[in-house]
């Protein structure tokens, strides 16, 4: 099975999603995204988990780093990260909570274990932006 991850990135910080549940993932920090069904091609699988999962249209670009060995429940699986931007403000539908996060910060987070094993791949791509504007944090529905 292939799951894939949203890095949706504005302005040299990335959208991290707190998990809500399961109880044994919960408070817990990923990227949004999901499984890839059948016939699904994996960008119009991240496109979907994002819509659903966040209310906004991401703009997926290209991947980022090397698959991460993902286990779910006895199938093993890969996950697979995408640079994405996204077109307006997202909104926590199924997630306790959205953080903008900077390179700096990513080490601050308890990201799951297959979510941590991308962090090397995007802290590459987060450099400093010199923003006078903060981006609008995101909000919970």
């Amino acid at each position: 099975m292939l799951v894939v991850a949203a890095a949706i990135v504005a302005d040299g910080r990335v959208l991290a999603a707190k998990r809500n549940h399961p109880p044994e993932r919960a408070g817990r920090w990923e990227f949004p995204g999901g499984r890839v069904r059948p016939g699904e091609a994996p960008t119009e699988a991240l496109a979907r988990e994002c819509r659903e999962e966040l209310g906004v249209l991401v703009h997926v670009g290209r991947r980022l780093g090397e698959s991460v060995a993902l286990q779910i429940g006895s199938e093993a699986s890969q996950l697979w990260l995408y640079e994405c931007a996204a077109d307006d403000d997202a909104y926590a539908l199924d997630h306790a909570e959205l953080r903008w996060v900077t390179a700096a910060e990513l080490d601050d987070l308890d990201w799951l274990p297959a979510d941590r094993g991308l962090l090397p791949a995007l802290a590459r791509r987060l450099v400093p932006y010199p923003s006078a504007t903060p981006r609008r944090e995101s909000r919970v529905e």
